[in-house]
């Protein structure tokens, strides 16, 4: 997975607006990550697999959850250090997506998680963190998306995902043309392949599984 700026905007818009969502609806998600994001007929974003998610009430500032879960490269901090966390961690996630796609690398990956662990606690996020190639603003909405400190990461305050959405690397998106399904995916280089699908109920573009013999 490695996309040309635009490209992974275009997604990544996409996936704010359905956490946007989902928390509005006091949804916790906790399982961003590629796997999750799939691609409709217009091949617009849909977030799947639901099974980490929880209730919770975000009129609450001091409501916590404290499950481990996730994918080891996309937990945040707070995860981690089992401090307790809440809708922050999704924005979190949504930085090691954005990184993902720009770089075709989560920034933080290892087979041993605890190593994954140690080095997301260690970094410290400058300039010399990103890949050269990278966009300016993709690279400081990353940056502001990974920080360590909840109470400061972007999309955290009261206003939410409206924060992110007004970031500069947003800047021109046309955000009410995005949710109505105007907009065309950008067609670059870096696009090779999309997915043929025939109706709103065809698989085959998914993985078989052996059907349990049990009663």
């Amino acid at each position: 997975m490695l996309f040309r700026s635009d490209t992974a905007r275009f997604f990544a818009a996409q996936v704010v607006m359905a956490v946007q969502y989902l928390h509005s609806e006091h949804i916790l998600y906790r399982d961003l990550n590629p796997d999750n994001v799939l691609l409709d007929r217009g091949k617009y974003v849909k977030l799947s697999d639901f099974g980490l998610s929880k209730p919770m009430n975000f009129d609450d500032p001091t409501q916590r959850t404290w499950t481990l879960c996730g994918q080891p490269e996309y937990l945040a901090p707070e995860i981690i250090q089992s401090k307790g966390h809440s809708k922050e961690v999704d924005w979190w996630a949504l930085g090691i997506l954005n990184h993902h796609m720009l770089a075709g690398y989560p920034p933080w990956y290892h087979k041993d998680s605890f190593k994954i662990y140690q080095m997301v606690l260690q970094t410290r996020i400058t300039e010399e963190f990103f890949p050269k190639h990278f966009d300016k603003h993709g690279a400081d909405l990353i940056k502001k998306l990974l920080t360590k400190d909840r109470a400061f990461r972007i999309g955290s305050s009261k206003n939410g995902a409206e924060d992110i959405k007004k970031h500069k690397w947003y800047r021109g998106l046309n955000w009410a043309a995005l949710y109505n399904k105007q907009l065309e995916m950008p067609i670059s280089a870096d696009v090779t392949w999309t997915p043929m699908v025939e109706t709103a109920l065809d698989t085959n573009t998914q993985n078989t599984y052996v059907t349990s013999t049990e009663e």
